[in-house]
């Protein structure tokens, strides 16, 4: 790749767009081939989709990138003319399916920051085998029409160029690219680059094209013009020329002889600068008015991609005046002040802040239909090498999350769905004698609950075996208590410790006693948590709850000596002072409260975290009920601070790494500028599995 698009922004382009050119060719495919047919719409889109691609990576020089799309369209272009019958879909689905993996593998080097050195060969001669197969048994094609599409397909080389080389002329062209192709400016630069080997003498206007992003209006507008000498003959020069991708139209004019190039190139160096600033003054004014214009005519005006960096940094920004507005709205210099102005103010400061934080919010919002269509790749791949009949259905797709939860749920989905038809859902013929449906289905659903999301997977196999769970638990002695206490969705939940597998045989998908506990742990770094529920012969559902977002939370404060702790409000059931009389002890000392004829455990945050305070009886202190997948239990502290709206921050790297801290979720600053640790309940929980 030329040094001249590393770590460019045009690069980045290049990426996005494809990956998103990527994820649209895949679900068009496999829902074609579910219905076994690909109608016109569909061969004109990925007709689109290739050429497209074919031609982003032939301007970034991905050379291998932009053959095998030139191969796959290729093959779409003969199915638009010719129309044959003959086609074998599910044949054709796996070449594009296989050439769309390479793909993705080549772009993942290249956002490494390696070298896209992938060799296509394999898949480009399958397809020319694939194509000439379908060819055989369709003889209405002609032969103008095979050189329409020679000469449709091929772009010329610089060395291809190189041997074309005689004559001695000059010419002036301008070319105009087709509407909405963007990047006109590297677009033209790509034209300079495949001419200089058979140019003596090049220049071109707007000159500025790599170093001033408006030089893209001002093609758009005027043209690119280039005045070059060479020894190409005009036919020449405008067979080149006509090459040009998104080529709208093309002027091309041959100068007379050399005194009028000169004078013009001339010319136009004298006046090169001039023009660009004007032509910039004049399309910024034409702006002003053309700008409702615009607006109502073109949808795609209103809408820009923006670098999930740049929105992190917002967040980041945002979060910081929340707890600005906190210090200075809560300062102790101010606290016994009657300041009713300033209190006015305050609640406006408040207002605002609280408006900018949603609207930040739901610009990170996106989407998770993305991340479960994703799912039926994953779905038809394994049937197809495991020789089951599985759908796929999904249920609220619509449901947004913050843009960072999914890139954390994203694996544990294509986890959770791999293991439900390898573990879970029976073969066709075993489907057949259990009195099922032949075909299995698995489900995907997601739905708010509150500031949370339940992302669900459900499948119809065979479920949990409860006996062989326990009995795999004890062989590796992963028992925390007696099997006899142990409720049934304790049992299933210990399919998510490390190294636990019922899967007896390694396959490709599974039994290598790495799965659900890596499930867990990533669900648990965004704050979420999973809950498991079977019913055995009848099917599996799996629970995700995870948070809306990381960013920002609504707490509950509460003092335990001199530190301070943040609650998650969402978590928190009620808060009570308790009496003596209500408070129970087990056997083994563990302090319970009956509340309404419920036992709940008590945690006590000072002795938890050794933290030095004067208030130890529970009459004198207060209690917090917390509940995270319908278990519940009592955190006892001093006292409530008060309800506050705080950022989220990691713990630092030298505390997280010299020791795991359970029951901690992160840390923040409050108004006063003290630290608060925030709880993590869930962690809690685990606290007391392990007690």
């Amino acid at each position: 790749m030329s040094d001249l698009f590393q770590n460019d922004s045009m690069l980045d382009m290049f990426l996005f767009e494809t990956s998103q050119n990527i994820e649209q060719l895949e679900t068009t495919i496999i829902s074609s081939e579910k219905s076994d047919s690909y109608n016109q719409e569909t061969i004109n889109e990925i007709f689109r989709i290739m050429h497209t691609i074919k031609g982003s990576a032939a301007m970034m020089l991905f050379h291998e990138i932009s053959t095998l799309a030139h191969s796959m369209e290729d093959i779409f272009y003969y199915l638009r003319e010719e129309k044959p019958h003959n086609v074998d879909c599910s044949r054709l689905s796996d070449l594009v399916l296989e050439g769309v993996d390479f793909i993705k593998n080549e772009l993942q080097k290249i956002r490494s920051g390696d070298k896209a050195d992938g060799d296509s060969s394999l898949h480009i001669t399958s397809m020319k085998e694939f194509l000439a197969y379908i060819k055989q048994g369709n003889s209405s094609g002609n032969d103008h029409k095979k050189a329409e599409l020679d000469c449709q397909q091929h772009y010329y080389t610089a060395d291809e160029i190189m041997g074309l080389i005689h004559g001695n002329n000059a010419f002036k062209a301008t070319i105009f690219f087709e509407e909405g192709c963007e990047m006109e400016n590297i677009r033209a630069y790509t034209i300079l680059h495949n001419l200089k080997e058979i140019t003596s003498s090049i220049t071109y206007q707007p000159n500025d094209i790599l170093e001033n992003d408006e030089s893209i209006q001002v093609i758009r507008e005027k043209g690119f013009t280039m005045y070059i000498k060479t020894e190409k003959s005009y036919d020449e020069m405008n067979h080149i020329l006509q090459k040009t991708i998104f080529l709208k139209e093309l002027d091309l004019v041959q100068l007379e002889n050399e005194d009028k190039f000169e004078l013009q190139v001339s010319e136009q160096s004298k006046k090169q600068s001039e023009q660009s600033l004007l032509n910039m003054s004049q399309f910024k004014s034409a702006d002003k008015k053309e700008n409702t214009e615009v607006r109502g005519n073109s949808t795609n005006q209103s809408i820009i991609s923006v670098n999930v960096a740049k929105l992190d940094k917002l967040m980041d920004l945002v979060g910081e005046m929340v707890i600005a507005e906190a210090m200075v709205t809560e300062n102790p210099d101010i606290k016994d002040l009657e300041l009713e102005n300033f209190q006015k103010a305050a609640r406006q400061l408040h207002k605002i802040t609280s408006e900018l934080q949603d609207m930040v919010m739901s610009i990170r919002m996106v989407p998770l239909a993305t991340t479960f269509h994703k799912m039926h790749r994953i779905v038809r791949d394994m049937n197809k090498k495991l020789d089951k009949d599985v759908h796929l259905k999904l249920i609220g797709e619509e449901t947004e999350v913050d843009k960072n939860i999914i890139e954390h749920i994203s694996d544990p989905l294509m986890h959770l769905v791999r293991n439900s038809i390898d573990h879970g859902i029976e073969t066709t013929e075993e489907r057949t004698l259990m009195g099922k449906p032949k075909s299995g289905r698995i489900t995907l659903e997601a739905k708010n609950a509150g500031s949370d999301v339940l992302v669900i997977v459900k499948d119809d196999g065979k479920g949990l075996n409860k006996e062989k769970i326990l009995t795999r638990a004890r062989e590796n002695n992963l028992l925390a208590k007696p099997e006899n206490e142990m409720t049934d969705k304790e049992v299933y939940q210990l399919i998510s410790l490390p190294g636990f597998s019922t899967k007896d045989n390694i396959t490709e998908f599974s039994g290598r006693g790495v799965g659900m506990d890596v499930v867990l742990k990533n669900i648990e770094e965004i704050g979420g948590s999973i809950s498991i529920d079977s019913i055995e012969g009848q099917g599996l559902c799996i629970t995700l709850k995870i948070p809306l977002t990381l960013a920002i939370i609504d707490g509950m404060n509460v003092k335990v000596g001199q530190s301070r702790y943040t609650i998650p409000i969402i978590s928190i059931k009620e808060s009570f002072r308790p009496r003596e009389k209500d408070i129970l002890r087990d056997p083994d000392g563990n302090e319970m409260i009956m509340v309404r004829g419920q036992c709940y455990p008590i945690v006590r945050l000072h002795e938890y975290y050794n933290v030095k305070t004067e208030v130890t009886d529970f009459t004198e202190g207060i209690l917090i009920m917390v509940e995270q997948d319908e278990r519940a239990l009592c955190i006892f502290c001093d006292e409530l601070l008060g309800q506050q709206q705080v950022v989220v921050k990691a713990l630092p790297g030298y505390i997280k790494n010299r020791k795991k801290i359970d029951g901690l979720a992160g840390c923040t600053l409050l108004g006063d500028g003290s630290i608060s640790l925030i709880i993590d309940i869930g962690g809690f929980f685990n606290i007391r599995v392990k007690v």
